[in-house]
């Protein structure tokens, strides 16, 4: 109840509330659903995304101000509206600087989010969304990473051409959104720097250790987990290790390969 529900701070230092809405539906039916997400459908805040190419990555650790809370709009941010809208929450406070992190309250509006955002992302229809991260969460738990990387690049098919100008965030997006839907079932690590995205993906019995490149190639990913040694901490583990390079193609607008080790 508490992760599905909690979470919600309209202050700094406050103690967490819960969705009233979600927990009396939830106890008058007795069981765990997304009812406040379903009520809405937050389309524009999407476009407003879209609109100003913002990294989605951001959404789980971003800072403002209280200014900007309080701001009806800002051309420049959509946090505002999202913030207000009820989809990000206080999260922490800065009181040296005045600042404050945001982030989801709680897993229904996680999760519910980053699933209405995968069709606007990626090339997947509303319906068919939810069984594509079902296939993806079966192929990693079986150790299948050969049929989860084919399923990822049917994902970035037919990338419109207006993107190509910001194909390293449309990259990152599309992927964290995948990641971040499969995290809610594996145990998974998402980190971003210019130019690459690494990505720990834990299972009960396998462990996948990912570095994608922009415009690199699958060798220098794969290179790069070798002498950085991001496997390490995984080496003397039980399960089956996967490391895996990874590199995304402006030419082809997708992933142009993969190489398994």
């Amino acid at each position: 109840m508490k992760e599905c529900y909690d979470g919600y701070h309209f202050v700094e230092d406050s103690e967490g509330i819960y969705n009233p809405f979600s927990v009396l539906n939830t106890f008058y039916k007795m069981k765990f659903g997304s009812y406040w997400f379903e009520t809405g459908t937050p389309t524009y805040l999407v476009e407003l995304l879209k609109h100003n190419h913002y990294d989605l990555e951001q959404m789980t650790h971003e800072e403002t101000s209280v200014d900007v809370l309080n701001s009806i709009y800002d051309d420049d941010s959509p946090i505002p509206v999202i913030y207000q809208s009820g989809y990000l929450t206080i999260k922490g406070y800065n009181s040296r600087f005045g600042t404050y992190c945001l982030g989801f309250p709680n897993r229904e509006v996680e999760e519910g989010f980053m699933r209405f955002l995968m069709p606007f992302y990626a090339r997947v229809n509303k319906a068919e969304a939810p069984f594509e991260i079902q296939k993806f969460v079966r192929e990693v738990e079986s150790g299948q990473p050969d049929a989860f990387f084919r399923r990822l690049q049917s994902f970035f098919a037919d990338t419109p051409y207006e993107l190509v100008s910001d194909l390293e965030l449309h990259y990152q997006n599309v992927v964290f959104i995948i990641f971040k839907l499969v995290g809610f079932y594996t145990e998974a690590e998402y980190h971003t720097s210019e130019g690459r995205i690494d990505l720990v993906l834990k299972t009960d019995k396998y462990i996948y250790v990912m570095e994608f490149k922009l415009e690199g190639t699958a060798e220098e990913a794969l290179r790069q987990i070798e002498e950085k040694r991001y496997a390490l901490p995984f080496e003397s583990d039980s399960r089956k290790l996967f490391k895996i390079g990874v590199n995304f193609s402006n030419r082809t607008r997708n992933i142009e390969q993969w190489i398994i080790k």
